[in-house]
């Protein structure tokens, strides 16, 4: 059973431990298992060998199937049952369809015919010790998640600005004075804001989010404070509005800081009076809402600017709290990275994922721009598109891609100017600038009103100011996909 100058694999440090009534398979085994660096202990029956798993730990046991007294199949199954994780191997020279079958059932690692090669034990150590460290990380990572914090909406991080944000929550959640959450784009201003509602007193009532950016003016009012039939051409019904929705619960105001500077101040008036007037309604109703406002926007500077309300910002402002960005919190990377793995990895693919090492150190130093959603959507590409379980660089590598030329932003006068430059420098090229300029605005201009509005064709083509067939008409023409249609 022995082999010479056979190639031994690198294997990590394991404890093993070898059951089998023939000395010479036990001390081959030993010898081979000891030059790869483990600690090994050998018994020659499977009393002994359940008595070492029941009152010690083991990363793997061999099993020979027959020995005197207890049979290996019958110590596999008395140590499953006393939830014991050693990785167990089962050795036989009865290679049985019925054996393995049993053997597998009662979960053992792997099955082995005598004679083997010592080389196949070497394989099995360092198989059963990777699948027993990644086993450990999940628990460690699931207990570490579910320890974050007590909401569902699983506020990561421990980073000192992350720990106060969570400092906050807690001691604002009670109360319900007004918050104002800051921070770019992606860092999870909605997530801080669902989780102030869960632990507050109105978690058993309505959390309504509404994106006041992607509303167009003239329709925000209505969306807010509701609307009166014929207030308004389109009005066919009357509508509560979101403030009167949100009557007991929690109403976040997202991206407040691009409303309009006289809905501004219909708000002001609702804060302070805690009375709604619906879009053409005459009577005022009373609203128990707490208010919870997030941007990406600098408010104090729109306030010097005077594009935003000062008595509104102190209104809005009673509580603060500003999220950082993720290239702030490297160290928060790691255990956001695994979270998302584990959450995400059964909705999509049905069966555990792990990250590797090198893969780990690939999202370290990628800068993030778009913070903690964009990490969260990487992680979802990633396990989509991964043909392992393990999650390495190169399933990242769309990471690496620069953006197209042709996609980063430029302005309309560069973009029409390039245009003319080529018609000019290349007289065989169509005379078609104007269309080739006009299409290239068109889509992504239709596209981009149709995302911001959820693809409510209404407001987007309110939004663009164009008729709603038109609208129609160019998503028709230019084969536009509309979001949330079926």
């Amino acid at each position: 059973m022995t082999e010479q100058g056979a190639t031994r694999p690198l294997a990590e440090r394991g404890r093993i431990l070898i059951a089998d009534d023939e000395e010479s398979i036990l001390e081959n085994m030993r010898e081979w298992l000891r030059d790869d660096g483990h600690e090994v202990i050998t018994v020659t029956s499977g009393d002994e060998a359940f008595e070492l798993l029941a009152g010690e730990d083991f990363d793997v046991a061999f099993l020979d199937i027959r020995m005197p007294g207890t049979s290996g199949l019958d110590v596999l199954k008395r140590t499953r049952t006393l939830g014991s994780d050693t990785a167990i191997v089962i050795m036989t020279a009865e290679s049985t369809f019925e054996n393995t079958m049993e053997a597998m059932k009662r979960g053992a690692l792997d099955y082995l015919r005598k004679p083997f090669a010592l080389s196949e034990t070497s394989l099995l150590v360092t198989k059963a010790l990777r699948s027993r460290a990644l086993e450990r990380e999940v628990r460690l990572l699931r207990r570490e998640v579910a320890g974050q914090h007590a909401t569902s909406e699983r506020l990561i991080g421990r980073c000192d600005a992350m720990l106060e944000v969570f400092k906050t929550v807690g001691k604002v959640a009670a109360s319900d004075v007004p918050v104002l959450i800051t921070g770019e784009t992606g860092t999870g201003k909605e997530r801080v804001a669902r989780a102030i509602h869960e632990a507050s007193g109105r978690t058993s009532e309505r959390f309504v989010a509404v994106n006041t950016a992607a509303i167009p003016r003239e329709l925000l009012e209505s969306e807010l404070f509701g609307h009166e039939r014929g207030a308004f051409t389109g009005a066919v019904e009357s509508r509560a509005g979101r403030f009167r929705e949100a009557s007991g619960g929690t109403l976040l105001l997202d991206e407040i800081g691009d409303m309009a500077i006289d809905l501004q101040a219909k708000l002001l008036r609702v804060l302070q009076n805690g009375e709604v007037t619906s879009v053409g309604g005459k009577r005022a109703d009373h609203v128990d809402v707490r208010v919870i406002a997030a941007t990406h926007r600098d408010l104090e500077e729109l306030v010097r600017e005077g594009r935003f309300r000062e008595d509104l910002f102190y209104r809005l402002r009673i509580v603060p709290v500003h999220l950082p960005p993720l290239r702030e919190r490297r160290d928060d990377v790691k255990i956001l990275a695994e979270h998302f793995v584990a959450l995400y990895a059964e909705e999509l693919v049905d069966s555990p994922r792990y990250l590797s090492d090198a893969a780990l150190a690939k999202l370290l130093d990628h800068p993030w721009p778009g913070n903690v959603r964009e990490l969260e959507n990487a992680v979802k590409r990633a396990l989509v598109l991964a043909s392992s379980e393990v999650l390495t660089p190169e399933d990242f590598g769309f990471l690496d891609a620069a953006p197209p030329e042709a996609a980063m932003p430029v302005s309309l006068a560069d973009l029409v100017c390039q245009e003319l430059d080529w018609a000019l420098q290349d007289p065989t090229r169509p005379n078609d600038v104007y269309r080739r300029v006009v299409e290239s605005v068109e889509r992504p201009l239709i596209e981009a009103a149709l995302t911001r509005t959820g693809g409510n064709q209404i407001r987007a083509a309110a939004l663009l100011g164009i008729n709603r067939n038109t609208l129609r008409k160019k998503i028709v023409e230019l084969d536009i996909a509309v979001p949330g249609r079926q």
